[in-house]
């Protein structure tokens, strides 16, 4: 199954902002959809967060995208639409010292966010799908498919309006032939950066 993880356009907030689920307009999605619809095959289910910044994406993208929950960004809890630099300095030290298990207050783990986006994954049926998501959606999966440590998968850069590609090859169910996973491109822009 090849992959195409898609991140949604440039929210429309204030930088500095802590927006994981907070549903923010964002950029206009044509001139992305333009930019990506050629790096799509034809028959490419579209899948969505159903965050408006994410969904009108998807819209724009495919003329019945469906949207699927567990596709969303993390949820931040309480620090949802505050100012990251009003956020107590003591718990934005726990969470960076354990980035994968930290719960913020009334949120949820980096963990929590990885199981349900694999579990997303795991009931995609057919040879291509793209995902309309979140950076943070984005960079689970990759960390989880290409076994990267967390430290690494954490920071990987993702632009607004940028696709990745991943291939993922199953095993045979038995444990014998574990599942294997190619990149084969991170955070392309259009088909002009693929020259």
């Amino acid at each position: 199954m090849r992959l195409f993880l898609i991140r949604h356009p440039r929210p429309l907030l204030a930088n500095g902002i802590c927006y994981g689920q907070l549903d923010v307009e964002a950029e206009d999605p044509q001139p992305v959809a333009t930019r990506l619809r050629p790096l799509l095959p034809a028959s490419t289910q579209v899948i969505s967060s159903p965050l408006q910044r994410s969904r009108r994406l998807a819209a724009a993208l495919h003329p019945q995208p469906s949207c699927d929950e567990r596709l969303l960004e993390i949820h931040f809890g309480e620090w949802e639409g505050r100012p990251w630099e009003r956020i107590e300095r003591g718990l934005l030290d726990e969470w960076a010292s354990d980035v994968l298990h930290f719960v913020p207050p009334g949120g949820e783990s980096v963990a929590m966010l990885q199981a349900r986006a694999i579990d997303c994954v795991g009931d995609l049926r057919g040879s291509d799908c793209a995902l309309v998501t979140h950076a943070g959606v984005i960079r689970v999966l990759l960390g989880h498919w290409l076994q990267l440590p967390v430290d690494v998968w954490s920071r990987l850069p993702l632009d607004f309006g940028s696709i990745t590609l991943l291939e993922i090859t199953a095993g045979n169910g038995d444990g014998r032939l574990p599942t294997s996973a190619i990149l084969h491109y991170l955070n392309r822009r259009g088909t002009a950066d693929a020259l």
